[in-house]
């Protein structure tokens, strides 16, 4: 998927800068996210937005993460990796900086979608380029770049409300975050400059077309790693979305509300860097995705039930603990394929197909809040969702390698032409 041509043997320093560089990219991609949810009050207020624009805003990110998502490869081909990294983070800082000094609410989604935009392009872009700075020490940079993804999405939402607090403007603190892309584009920019044109490699453009995404969407371990994906996602997008709004229908100010999202992010850390560990000794066991479901529905239920029991803190850590399937699911796709344009090719449908159910479900939320006045439905259909995690995880946990459906899935096509001949 990029014009990663034969690895260089890399020097001490330069491998620090790339690892650095790695780490601010993957530090950018969800602060612009979970900084929206804790001040949405502000924006509310500061823009004049109705219930319908918070929708839009609130599953704006998983709109984008699934339509760029799925055409992110033939740009990658197209530019170049490291091209395209520069371009992303180009976007992310130009798309919070201008959301921060618009006076308007559709110039605030405008602003958020070209941000959204560059995430979506780094969601794509990342494993590439640890494939080539670090071709052994994928798991490692993997493992490095998961736990600085979700970390900057901790510190966003922890630290958000009381940037805003402090300089009296909402507007000071969406436009940190950009601070982070801007270093990473410091550091990528050199690298771009100074990169040949990408070589198209017909041989590999041939390899990649016979597995193709309409044949992939016909295999059931694509459905059931999109449908884990895209309720897995519902959980955290509703999360990042509306649980401001939430706590402060319960009494709980923004400042707090933002420190337990945070909480409920951070738990996820340190479980994503031992999860090679723990599923090396789970197998393919479906004790994995029905504790990860069964725990984030105990979270919500205590959130829709009582929200202010224990301050709230208990429920922000089981949707944390819950919240950690996300990398499991991304290492599940790898898991599920052989060759890289299989893994590739259903990376491709379960991120863009998981992250369209995502985004449906999470406008879903503002609407039935919006109709029923009350938070008890909304929940009801996210703890729904994690029943669909329970049961579509099982399935892709058992099933066979996209390579073996795709075969089997070629031999019925030539029996059924036999037949009909």
């Amino acid at each position: 998927m990029t014009d990663v041509r034969r690895p260089a043997r890399t020097l001490p320093w330069t491998a620090l800068v790339l690892g650095l560089g790695i780490v601010m990219l993957a530090s950018s991609l969800r602060a612009g996210v979970t900084s929206i949810g804790v001040l949405l009050p502000e924006l509310r207020e500061g823009l004049g937005m109705d219930a319908t624009t918070v929708s839009l805003l609130t599953s704006l990110p998983v709109w984008c993460f699934a339509v760029v998502g799925l055409g992110a490869g033939a740009v990658i081909m197209r530019l170049g990796v490291h091209r395209v990294t520069v371009l992303l983070l180009t976007a992310i800082v130009v798309g919070l900086l201008a959301r921060a000094v618009t006076d308007s609410a559709w110039g605030f989604l405008l602003a958020t979608t070209v941000a959204m935009f560059g995430a979506a392009l780094g969601n794509v872009v990342l494993p590439p380029l640890t494939r080539q700075h670090f071709p052994n020490r994928v798991p490692l940079v993997s493992a490095l770049y998961g736990g600085t993804l979700l970390t900057g999405a901790a510190v966003a939402a922890g630290t958000s409300a009381p940037i805003a607090d402090a300089f009296d403007s909402w507007r000071v603190a969406l436009a940190t975050w950009s601070l982070l892309a801007l270093v990473g584009l410091a550091v990528w920019l050199p690298t771009a400059i100074a990169e040949r044109p990408p070589r198209h490699e017909r041989r590999a453009a041939r390899t990649r077309a016979t597995i193709s995404l309409a044949r992939v969407a016909r295999t059931r371990v694509a459905w059931a790693l999109a449908l884990l994906f895209g309720a897995q996602s519902s959980q955290a997008y509703a999360q990042f979305g509306y649980w401001s709004d939430i706590f402060s229908d319960a009494g709980v100010d923004a400042t707090r509300a933002g420190a337990i999202l945070g909480v409920t992010i951070a738990v996820g850390i340190p479980i994503t860097l031992s999860l090679p560990v723990l599923m090396r000794y789970a197998g393919t066991s479906v004790a994995v995705p029905i504790s990860f479901a069964a725990i984030t529905a105990a979270g919500w239920l205590g959130v829709a039930t009582a929200p202010l029991f224990l301050g709230g803190w208990l429920w922000g850590l089981l949707l944390g603990t819950g919240g950690s399937a996300f990398t499991w699911c991304l290492a599940l796709i790898g898991l599920r394929a052989r060759t890289p344009q299989g893994s590739a090719q259903l990376s491709s449908f379960a991120q863009g197909t998981g992250y369209l159910l995502a985004a449906t479900a999470t406008f879903s939320v503002g609407l039935l809040h919006d109709a029923t006045d009350t938070w008890g439905v909304p929940i009801g259909m996210l703890i729904v969702l994690t029943g669909v995690m329970a049961v579509a995880g099982s399935v892709a946990i058992r099933s066979a390698p996209i390579e073996e459906e795709l075969a089997a899935q070629a031999d019925q096509d030539v029996s059924g032409s036999s037949v009909r001949r």
